[in-house]
């Protein structure tokens, strides 16, 4: 279980220095334009792929 957190933790920051660093300037890439949105996705990446690599 801690894996899996570690990961979604991992995964969260990930998504957020996309959201930082990449981004969307127009605000037409739903995922990338939001940071809420871009580090519960990477969140839920990371913490899924911690999952399967267990």
């Amino acid at each position: 279980m801690i894996q899996i957190v570690i990961g979604a933790v991992f995964g969260g920051v990930i998504g957020f220095l996309f959201y930082r660093f990449v981004g969307c300037k127009s605000g037409t890439c739903m995922i990338a334009s939001n940071p809420y949105l871009s580090t519960m996705y990477w969140a839920v990446l990371g913490g899924l792929l911690a999952n399967i690599l267990r």
